[in-house]
Formats: C-alpha cells, structure tokens, sequence
C-alpha cells in the first residue's frame, strides 16, 4: 500500500491545489479572506432546507410505488433498481472521483475502462467534465470560482443561504457546469486515448443505462414488463442517485461534522456517506484528498473502500494511497 506522502501520478498544468495530492499534505496556503466566506455555522434555516429538498424526492417515489404496487411496479423492480444503482454508482465514487480525479490507486486498462463507462452510465456527464469540474472544486473550495459552493457569492441571511443551497445542489449545472472541461484541469484526461474514446461515445453509454433494465424487465414479461423496468431501475434510479450525489455539494459543505482541518466547509454525515457509499465522509476527503478511503474511522461505512481494498487483494489495483495514523494525528482537530 503506497504511503500518503506519495506523489501524485497526475500529471500536467494543472493549478497545485486542484491536483491529487498527498493524502496527509497540508494545503500549500490558507484561502485569502477577501475570497472565502466562511461562516461559524449552518443556520436552522439552511438545516431546514437542506433536510426537506433531500428527503422530500424520495418519499414522493415511494408514494408512488405504493400506489402503482403490482399495476406499474413489481418486486422484481427493486432488485433491479438497486442493483444498477450500486454497480453504477461505483462507477462515480470510485472511478470519476477516487481514481480519475484523485489518483488514489493505479489499475489496468480493463478496470478503468469498467470504471469509466460505468460512472457515465450515472448521467452526469462525460468522465472529462466531471473531473475537471471536481477539480476546479478542490482548487477554490468554498471560494469564488468553486463551481458549487454554497457559501462563496450567496450574501448573507435566510434568502441567502436557500439560494447557496439550490445553487450548490442542482443550480450551478445550469450555470457552469464543464466550463472547465479543458488542458488546465484535465491535461492527462486528454492525453488517454481510452479516455477520449469513452467520453465520445457519452450517448451510448446513456442509452446502456436505460437499455440494461429494459432488456432485463423485458426478459421476465414482454415490452410491458421491460418499459416497467426501465422506469424504475432507469429513470427513477438515475433521479434517486443523481440527488444523493448533489448531496455532496450541498448537505456536506453546510450540515455534518469538522474531525479534520481542512480550508473550506466540508463536512462529514453519515446520511449522505450511505446513500453514496462513503462519499459523505467529505471532511476527510477535503482534509486527505488522496486517499482511497473516506470513512478513516472505525465506525464510517465507506462501502467503496471495502470494494477497493477487495480490488486490491485480488491484484486488480495498487499503489493505493492511504493516511497513516501520523497524517491523521497532525490534520486532526482537538476538542476540549
């Protein structure tokens, strides 16, 4: 297992704090005050608004599973439902964020390839503009120019932080979202030739998502059953997950717990870390970039470790960058 301190294998001109960096470095500088807009604590107001926009969604699709029970829904929906959630949403937690934007391990072309396609198949875009996108997140977190700050350019007050609470969530992709898909945060994206090959073929990937359940609903009963299907473990699944992955952006840069320091208002919660397989963990990450685990404690379920570190013992990935105990002593933030 690679040590922490180990540099990244990124490579090109990419700005020093958006790169994959050792998982135990400090940050190179403190965000200037004149840029960050850092606030003692989320107010009830955005806890409020924060816990209705996320729970809300999901109880409005369990009505209606309830109501269309054995006329437009069946049990074996379920298992398809989660199943592609799970396989696919891998494909973001580990693939998109852990090894393409993070370098937290190496694989070979099968794995990446899988990790790839797999993370398209989420519908949030091509690996290329997601990454950049995350990286110019690391680089200005909480700052001006972070892509999806809920804090950074909202003004103070209620109004304030319901606005940095939609942008966070789902505003900014009708704002900025890939603008920067390019050389500066994505240099050695562009430099794979399997990379551009995945990102070209986006559209097929999409259409997989959709076709799989279809395909699979079909098989248990006709075109009828197959439409089922893809409703449920293809639109509704995509829904479910997309508002779970937003989640990152707004539940856990306003509502959580600090364990380590870090520059910006990334938060810890366990809600957000079940729903994406450890990627509510997000103060860890912010304070560890690198490594491939987020759940650095005994107690926070990181389900993408327990698959990365299985990955590993099969000899599918290596040079796995995790924090030794040291790193977390140094970063750790002592409570009276």
């Amino acid at each position: 297992m690679t040590d922490a301190s180990a540099p990244s294998a990124t490579s090109g001109t990419v700005p020093a704090a958006a790169l994959p960096v050792a998982a135990g470095a400090a940050p190179s500088r403190e965000p200037s005050a004149a840029l960050a807009t850092v606030r003692t604590g989320t107010s009830r107001t955005s806890q409020v608004v924060t816990l209705v926009a996320v729970v809300v969604p999901p109880l409005g699709v369990l009505a209606a599973m309830g109501l269309l029970w054995e006329t437009a829904f069946h049990w074996s929906d379920i298992g398809i439902m989660v199943g592609m959630y799970v396989v696919c949403a891998f494909g973001t937690t580990i693939g998109f964020h852990r090894y393409f934007t993070h370098k937290s391990f190496e694989t070979g072309n099968g794995l990446k390839a899988t990790l790839a396609i797999l993370g398209c198949m989420t519908m949030q875009g091509p690996l290329t503009q997601w990454v950049t996108d995350h990286r110019k997140h690391h680089a200005l977190s909480d700052k001006e120019g972070d892509p999806h700050s809920p804090h950074a350019g909202h003004g103070d007050g209620p109004l304030a932080a319901v606005r940095g609470f939609v942008h966070a969530h789902v505003g900014w992709m009708f704002t900025n979202m890939g603008m920067e898909q390019g050389m500066a945060y994505g240099k050695d994206l562009y430099e794979d030739r399997l990379i551009r090959w995945i990102d070209r073929l986006y559209l097929l990937w999409v259409v997989l998502t959709l076709g799989i359940p279809f395909a699979i609903g079909y098989a248990f009963g006709g075109v009828d059953r197959g439409l089922e299907a893809m409703i449920w473990g293809g639109l509704i699944r995509i829904f479910l997950y997309q508002h779970a992955t937003f989640s990152v952006n707004s539940m856990c840069h306003m509502f959580g717990r600090k364990d380590y320091r870090a520059r910006d208002e990334s938060r810890n919660n366990w809600l957000v870390a079940l729903l994406v397989f450890g990627e509510g963990w997000h103060n860890n990450h912010h304070a560890f970039p690198a490594s491939a685990r987020h759940g650095l404690h005994r107690f926070q379920v990181d389900l993408s470790w327990v698959v990365i570190r299985t990955l590993q013992r099969l000899g599918l990935v290596w040079d796995v960058v995790v924090p030794d105990e040291a790193q977390l002593r140094r970063r750790r933030i002592q409570r009276a």
